[in-house]
């Protein structure tokens, strides 16, 4: 702030010396020395409190901006999930209707079943489920039993030799 050297404070010093007299100075001293003090509490009160609101608008602006990518995302998912479904719609449609490009959708679906399989039109008997037998005993029983588990592995202390 103020550029004061030595020199300029021992000037200052002897002035004060002179005008005040040796038994004010001490007094007047203290005096000047509160002031100073309060306007350095009262410097650093505003210089935190100037902080602490920058320190706010920034934490602000930085939950505005994760607030709108937020809103970004959340909409190209909406929209993502739309077309989404009206994609499924229209394959869906067009197997109902028996269209070409929805059937080649539908063969690079996941389900590999055909739909056909899961109609039933009226007047038809109900299908029996198609359990495969098993052709002897030991197929049966290697059907109903568990795989064999690994043998444990060795403690580390069986492999060190002991001497």
């Amino acid at each position: 702030m103020f550029d004061v050297g030595f020199s300029e404070l021992l000037v200052i010093a002897v002035v004060a010396l002179l005008v005040l007299g040796p038994e004010r100075l001490p007094k007047a001293a203290r005096f000047a020395g509160l002031w100073v003090r309060k306007a350095r509490e009262q410097w650093n009160s505003v210089k935190s409190e100037f902080e602490r609101d920058l320190a706010d608008e920034d934490l602000k602006r930085s939950l505005r901006e994760t607030q709108d990518a937020l809103r970004d995302a959340q909409a190209s998912l909406r929209n993502a999930g739309s077309s989404l479904h009206q994609e499924l719609q229209s394959a869906g449609d067009g197997l109902m209707r028996g269209s070409p490009a929805a059937a080649s959708i539908a063969a690079g679906s996941a389900d590999p079943a055909p739909l056909e399989s899961t109609r039933q039109l009226p007047g038809e008997p109900q299908a029996a489920a198609i359990v495969a037998a098993p052709e002897s005993a030991d197929e049966e029983q290697s059907m109903h039993t568990p795989m064999e588990e690994p043998p444990p592995p060795a403690d580390a202390d069986d492999e060190v030799p002991q001497r």
